[in-house]
């Protein structure tokens, strides 16, 4: 028996038409009948190495005036989250406004990211958009070290955010010397690390000493401490314990009073507060001195308290609320 016989059909590609072959004999058995080759045209053949076969088109660049109102529409909600974060006061107020800065510079972002600026800025632009990424993911870090009390202050936060700080304010910079383009966001300036600490003994505030009893502070810690003494809603006097340091506070007056202490680094003068590793804590009993007179003898409560746990300790301490420490 003879096998199958085989029919070839050649097509003419310059006609860009594929033409059909046909021939009496029967047709072949066996196998799968296959068609290959390149054709012409638009007649949907992909192109080689992948991809479709109409070019997508690139965005369209923006113009420099539609560029600038991209930037100036998300200009003053990063300029004003980054001032009022420098501007806070108090460690609640700090922690709310780390977070909104995070969100304004991480949106403004991922909006930016997503234009196309002009050309000539396409360089400054991309490094701008990066700076902004960098920025707010650090901004990220930096809540959590306020959340943990590590940072305290908004000078403290900006210390430690410095380098990413520089680094947006040098693209802005940049981008704007380009072509006045509102990109100047960076509008405060970062510290340097320090450690401040007034001498032991230092009254912070100071009220008249004209009483017979004493109050001795014995901090055992690791971190300086402020003593603040309240009296009813009034502050009697706050002062500065060094770490592993004693003092004693000589001619207070009777009355009864409420004790407060804050632990912490670096005290700052201006704010008033350590600017890192804070706490904040209390006495939970009033603590009363009282002089009494006889026909014979004068006699008067003198307290000593120590701001570290101690064996045999009676008097125990709770967290405080920032906001509710007196400052």
């Amino acid at each position: 028996m003879a096998g199958p016989r085989l029919i070839s059909c050649v097509l003419a590609l310059a006609t860009l038409t594929l033409g059909a072959c046909s021939s009496a004999l029967p047709s072949p058995t066996g196998g799968e009948p296959k068609v290959s080759g390149v054709a012409g045209g638009n007649g949907g053949g992909v192109p080689a190495g992948g991809g479709t076969a109409a070019g997508t088109p690139s965005a369209t660049a923006l113009t420099p005036e539609a560029y600038k109102g991209e930037l100036q529409s998300r200009h003053k909600s990063m300029a004003d989250a980054i001032s009022a974060l420098a501007g806070a006061r108090g460690v609640k107020a700090l922690d709310q406004r780390v977070t909104r800065a995070e969100e304004a510079l991480s949106g403004a972002a991922d909006a930016l990211a997503a234009i196309t600026p002009p050309d000539a800025v396409r360089t400054q632009h991309d490094a701008y958009v990066a700076g902004l990424r960098d920025f707010a993911g650090e901004l990220g870090s930096t809540a959590g070290k306020v959340g943990g009390r590590n940072l305290c202050t908004s000078s403290a936060v900006l210390i430690d955010l410095d380098d990413k700080l520089a680094a947006l304010d040098k693209a802005g910079e940049a981008l704007q010397s380009a072509g006045d383009y509102p990109a100047d966001v960076v509008n405060v300036k970062a510290g340097k690390r320090q450690t401040r600490r007034l001498s032991n003994g230092s009254f912070i505030k100071k009220s008249t000493f004209n009483g017979r009893s004493s109050l001795e502070v014995d901090n055992g810690g690791t971190r300086d401490s402020v003593v603040t003494v309240m009296k009813g809603g009034s502050k009697v006097f706050s002062v500065y314990v060094r770490r592993n340091a004693k003092f004693k506070v000589k001619g207070v007056r009777d009355g009864n009073y409420k004790i407060y202490f804050t632990h912490g680094v670096d005290w700052d003068g201006k704010s008033k507060s350590f600017t890192r590793e804070c706490s904040f804590e209390r006495f939970q009993k009033s603590v009363k001195f009282k002089t009494t007179f006889t026909a014979t003898q004068i006699r008067w409560h003198d307290w000593r308290i120590t701001l570290h746990a101690i064996a045999g300790g009676n008097a125990r301490t709770s967290p405080v609320d920032p906001d509710d420490f007196p400052g």
